[in-house]
């Protein structure tokens, strides 16, 4: 076994390679374990064609150095992929991360070893790494679903998923093309595959919401103001619910402002593209009556977009309220189904039997392709961190600990795992923010608990179960407080057949979670268990830091999210 490590990161994305230089800053001994070839995580495996970010790229990427954002210029508002993953590089080339980073290497298993208060890890290769710590950079959405269909074997064209796309890209021209799945990756790539093939069939049974980019380049002016005072332009950002800039109206209710300047602030956000329309009303995210507004607004943009009226129905999202799935960002998408080679096919009202020979038979009928794209999604949140063997006290593995669905203490640590952290992890605001902001907020966390731990001699840190209990209900109400919970999303594990139901994010906020965190950390970190041997230094089980209620929400809103916590302790048990 190779010397023992103060820190083993899993992961080189962008959390894994800012986590390796705040082990850097402290001396620590570290290494990063990674299975790709390359750096980017997210940006290093999704290769699809139109991949790129939904939030923009200014504020995709990191603050943490003032020399780098002045160096970096983004070409657009929204980069795309091979323009994120050069990015990654540059920062890895910038800060010498690679020397420190194994690649094309998987880390299996992970076991704790009570008697040196750490983790023994092992490798696909065989060999072990001894390390103090072991951080969980693994990514939200790194491990595809990987769903496959009957007959998929006997299919003799060619197979291609868009999580894993080859890296030297696929020509799809003079092709017939079908694609399954009508999310974010799909809702990307059809543009691009239909503006290249002779004939492309997209088979969806779920529609998603969708706003226009709007994306080009970055006008110089724009540049130039943030470029002025770029951290002003980041402390603005990250003190919002989503880590990003949309001009949230914490006191506009929908219901009480009169429908003409509805409409007006709707199209006015509309027109300015990507997220915007997502802080357009307070109550949109959790009135019902408020939310079939702006519903009822998209699908007019649809229809306005979609020249047959029954493609343009099809398109309408109709089992979930608005924003309750990730909504997504487009270039052209809905214009995509005026083209006279692309056809739309409803699953659900003529539902997928199996693959064939030559293509994919329906209930109704029989599709021959030269090529299919599956765009079936990931195992969110939880999917790369339940496929290690990772055993905590006593032998218990986190899928075992998680059967009912994940629970942890600030989704940063899970009781009887100690020494382990999770960036980004479920219980954290993660996948509803921008992610950069969040992954900063998180390894600089991580950074200050390993330093405390280290100025006290401590050996190990973990969540007491006291304090995981409650934060995880705070997560499962907040959420319930919202519409959230009413779509079948993979925020809910309700794409991954067997996985247990349950809201994986924090829904309160990156700002009122930042807070809490500050708080934990005053109160000499509460809900923490911190031992050396068998001495226990400092013991704090409770978790008292609940963020306080907006002081701006409206009196109905509050009645209205309380009582949906109440019929959740209700449904679950528990007084209310």
């Amino acid at each position: 076994m190779a010397e023992r490590l103060d820190v083993l990161i899993v992961g080189a994305g962008f959390s894994g390679m800012y986590m390796l230089m705040k082990c850097r800053e402290q001396g620590l001994k570290v290494q990063v374990i990674e299975a790709g070839s390359g750096v980017g995580g997210t940006w290093y495996w999704n290769r699809y064609p139109g991949a790129r970010v939904d939030i923009q790229s200014l504020e995709y990427s990191f603050g943490f150095d003032e020399a780098l954002e002045r160096d970096w210029r983004w070409t657009e508002r929204y980069a795309p992929q091979p323009e994120l993953l050069a990015y990654a590089n540059h920062v890895a080339t910038r800060f010498d991360l690679s020397r420190d980073i194994s690649f094309n290497t998987r880390v299996t298993a992970a076991h704790w070893d009570a008697a040196a208060d750490g983790w023994t890890v092992t490798l696909d290769n065989g060999e072990t790494r001894a390390a103090r710590f072991v951080v969980m950079a693994t990514g939200c959405l790194s491990v595809p679903t990987d769903v496959t269909f009957p007959g998929i074997d006997d299919y003799q064209g060619d197979v291609y998923r868009t999580s894993r796309w080859p890296h030297d890209g696929v020509d799809f021209t003079g092709k017939r093309v079908g694609i399954i799945g009508t999310g974010s990756s799909a809702i990307q790539s059809i543009p691009i595959i239909a503006a290249q093939a002779a004939q492309l069939t997209v088979f969806q049974r779920t529609p998603n919401y969708s706003m226009p980019a709007h994306n080009g380049p970055i006008p110089d002016a724009d540049f130039q103001e943030w470029l002025a005072d770029p951290r002003a332009y980041r402390a603005r950002s990250r003190a919002t619910v989503g880590g990003f800039w949309n001009e949230a109206r914490e006191d506009a209710i929908l219901i009480h402002t009169p429908p003409d300047e509805i409409k007006a602030e709707l199209e006015r956000r509309w027109a300015w593209g990507g997220f915007r329309i997502l802080g357009a009303f307070a109550d949109q995210a959790l009135d019902p009556e408020a939310n079939r507004v702006v519903h009822d607004f998209v699908a007019a943009k649809i229809r306005e977009r979609v020249k047959d009226p029954r493609v343009a129905e099809l398109l309408t999202p109709k089992d979930h309220p608005f924003a309750t799935k990730r909504p997504c960002v487009d270039t052209g998408y809905y214009d995509t189904y005026n083209r006279d080679n692309v056809e739309l096919l409803d699953l659900r009202a003529d539902p997928l039997v199996s693959f064939t020979a030559t293509g994919i038979q329906t209930q109704a009928a029989s599709h021959d392709f030269d090529a299919v794209v599956l765009a079936t999604g990931f195992d969110a949140m939880t999917g790369a961190i339940e496929r290690i063997d990772i055993r905590g006290v006593g032998g218990e593995t986190i899928k075992d600990h998680w059967a009912a669905g994940p629970e942890t203490y600030l989704g940063l640590m899970v009781a009887g795992f100690p020494n382990l952290f999770l960036i980004t992890g479920p219980g954290s605001p993660s996948v509803l923010t921008n992610m950069i902001h969040s992954i900063e907020q998180h390894v600089e966390y991580v950074a200050d608990i390993i330093a405390a731990l280290n100025a006290s001699q401590a050996g190990r840190i973990e969540a007491s179960p006291e304090a995981e209990k409650l934060w995880t209900d705070h997560c499962d109400q907040t959420a319930a407080m919202t519409l959230l919970p009413q779509a079948n999303s993979w925020y809910m594990g309700a794409n991954v057949p067997g996985k247990p139901r349950r809201f994986m994010a924090y829904a309160g906020g990156l700002h009122h979670y930042t807070d809490t965190c500050n708080a934990v950390k005053a109160k000499g970190w509460e809900g923490f268990v911190i031992a050396r041997g068998d001495q226990l230094l400092s013991e704090s089980r409770e978790f008292t830091s609940y963020p306080p209620p907006p002081e701006t929400m409206a009196p109905h809103l509050v009645e209205m999210a309380m009582g949906r916590v109440a019929k959740w302790l209700e449904a679950h048990g528990q007084p209310a």
